[in-house]
């Protein structure tokens, strides 16, 4: 079984819990609008495109690193001209691969999983230790989701919504998970969007997205939930994935039952 992708996510929404002013609050329903009413939203659909698979052979790390660069490539590709068109900074992402990663990067203690993906917003750096959980089955589309989701970290961070999370203040344990979950659940989504964009890849079909879905798993590893219910973290997916549209993916607007 494939663990969350997202398990040792450093540096996403660290939300201080303090007992904050009113005006600060961070209580459904948002009021900042970066969050809620940011150009992202407004930028329409993604721009249908190509993104062939490199091949990539169970237990070939090598080629598992060179299939996710070239899925990055795309989706620079895809973000660059969507990010500008919307009146968004850009700048590409860097990507590094590591055996292991530090026990500490960016400011987080990092998990014990032998793959994970990491987005460090200091230096806007992607990092990915590709480990025998993602070479088993490299085929299955896990790893193109992974760089798909990953990466939409990074455009948020461009867009203004990931600082504007990390600024938020919670004033109860719950708040602060809801607010990490709603940063989270929207990586899910706008990288469902990007995959909708390239869909359909060539070799691939409906069983092998019905398959990919089925290794999702919510509710991460420690003990905060953080990533959401695995139904949740599905639906956000697919909704990304039915429209190709990032206006799809707002979960700041969205009521705290729909990020649960």
């Amino acid at each position: 079984m494939k663990p969350l992708k997202i398990a040792a996510l450093a540096c996403a929404l660290i939300t201080p819990l303090v007992g904050a002013p009113a005006a600060h609050a961070a209580a459904y329903p948002m009021k900042n609008p970066v969050l809620t009413k940011n150009a992202l939203y407004q930028s329409g659909q993604l721009p249908m495109t190509t993104c062939d698979e490199l091949p990539v052979e169970p237990e070939n790390r090598t080629q598992a690193r060179a299939y996710i660069d070239e899925v990055i490539r795309c989706l620079e590709n895809t973000w660059g001209p969507q990010l500008k068109n919307a009146g968004l900074p850009y700048e590409p992402v860097k990507v590094r691969h590591v055996k292991r990663l530090p026990k500490k990067y960016c400011g987080s203690e990092n998990g014990t999983e032998d793959s994970q993906a990491l987005y460090c917003d200091w230096d806007r750096t992607l990092t990915f230790q590709v480990g025998k959980s993602w070479l088993d089955t490299p085929s299955d589309l896990w790893l193109f989701n992974t760089a798909a989701s990953m990466y939409s970290y990074h455009v948020l961070k461009l867009a203004g919504i990931y600082d504007a999370g990390e600024d938020l203040r919670a004033r109860s344990k719950a708040e602060h998970h809801e607010q990490r979950r709603r940063l989270s659940l929207q990586t899910e989504c706008l990288g469902g969007a990007f995959m909708k964009s390239v869909w359909p890849i060539k070799g691939k079909t409906t069983a092998d997205w019905d398959m990919f879905l089925w290794f999702v798993r919510g509710d991460g590893p420690g003990d905060v939930p953080e990533y959401g219910r695995t139904s949740t973290i599905k639906n956000w997916i697919r909704a990304g994935f039915r429209t190709g549209d990032p206006g799809s993916c707002n979960t700041w607007t969205a009521p705290s039952s729909k990020v649960a």
